[in-house]
């Protein structure tokens, strides 16, 4: 039963990341997914990805590049203050300056160093590095 969609598009693209796979289909697709994948293409960490139109929810077909090491859901969605990203950083991601976190802003979805970047907090949605 699917609860949580980001959860399992995040465990799909790990999983496939592992195996050594090309590329992943993400099922159910999403808004929020969509935003994501589009962050994690702009930092460089995925390929290409295309909505596919089922008939149903839709599909995500993502690109797969090798670059993504460990990546997951922040669960539950905790709100960040624009002073408390380094407390977070520590958390979840392994050194300063290694992957990043990705949240849910005013502005969109941004990762933590562009939220600094605009003096802006948010809910913490994933990590990848």
């Amino acid at each position: 039963m699917l609860m949580d969609t980001l959860s399992n598009a995040m465990i799909t693209i790990k999983n496939h990341e592992v195996l050594g796979r090309q590329e992943c289909v993400i099922h159910p697709a999403s808004k929020l997914i969509g935003k994501v994948l589009r962050v994690m293409q702009e930092e460089g960490y995925i390929g290409e990805f295309e909505f596919i139109d089922d008939g149903k929810a839709g599909k995500f077909k993502v690109q797969l590049l090798g670059k993504i090491n460990r990546c997951g859901p922040i669960r539950p969605r905790s709100a960040i203050k624009k002073t408390e990203f380094e407390k977070w950083e520590k958390r979840y991601l392994p050194a300063k300056g290694m992957g990043m976190l990705i949240l849910s802003t005013p502005q969109g979805i941004l990762t933590h160093i562009k939220a600094r970047e605009s003096n802006l907090g948010g809910r913490l949605l994933c990590y990848v590095y």
